[in-house]
């Protein structure tokens, strides 16, 4: 009777392996191959920027949303590069660090995820201190999509002096932002922290 219990015992847990091993090589499969090649920059950006612990999980996620892993992506409203910065936000992001115009090069790769990586933090470090780690990613990623200033003023209507996020996300079009882009808005963390993230886990920490 042991044996047999200890036989079910180790079957289970081949077939739980097994499955985790196939659950992990189908999300990596879902990663382009043309990612693996920047894999390493985006690390040492990543951690150069944000300190070790950086969450690259997210960062990569972000790049797969915004360009596919395409240096020459260019879409439809003008944002470039594999971050997908506008012209104008390119040029306020190197006019703020100091860049030369020469030096502000959204389809190079290396700036394209500085760029990616730098603005995050940026964003990150103006969202309310009271949150959670991943709700504060939340409100930067939001802030990267759609602006942080339309945020902060639909943080200002929400009806609460110290708005939880999903109260803020409730107010989405009820200041400046026009309704119609709140799915997109609302929907761009959703897709890099819910469904994206975890095919990139294997890069390194998450949130």
């Amino acid at each position: 009777m042991r044996s047999r219990h200890l036989r079910a015992a180790i079957f289970a847990a081949v077939a739980l392996a097994s499955a985790t091993l196939g659950y992990c090589t189908k999300a990596q499969a879902q990663v382009p191959a043309a990612a693996q090649q920047h894999r390493s920059l985006l690390v040492r950006t990543a951690n150069a920027t944000w300190g070790l612990g950086a969450p690259v999980a997210v960062f990569a996620a972000q790049v797969h949303q915004e360009s596919a892993w395409k240096p020459e992506a260019v879409s439809r409203v003008g944002a470039r590069g594999l971050s997908q910065f506008m012209p104008a936000t390119a040029q306020w992001w190197c006019e703020l660090n100091q860049l030369a115009p020469a030096d502000c090069q959204p389809h190079n790769t290396t700036w394209a995820l500085r760029a990616l990586v730098g603005y995050d933090k940026y964003l990150y470090d103006r969202t309310p201190t009271r949150y959670s780690a991943y709700d504060r990613m939340w409100v930067a990623l939001r802030g990267y999509n759609g602006g942080l200033g339309h945020w902060q003023r639909e943080a200002a209507v929400s009806g609460a002096a110290q708005p939880a996020r999903g109260q803020v996300d409730a107010a989405c079009g009820k200041a400046r932002r026009a309704a119609v882009h709140c799915r997109e808005n609302l929907g761009y963390p959703q897709r890099i922290l819910v469904e994206l993230q975890p095919r990139y886990l294997s890069w390194g920490p998450g949130l």
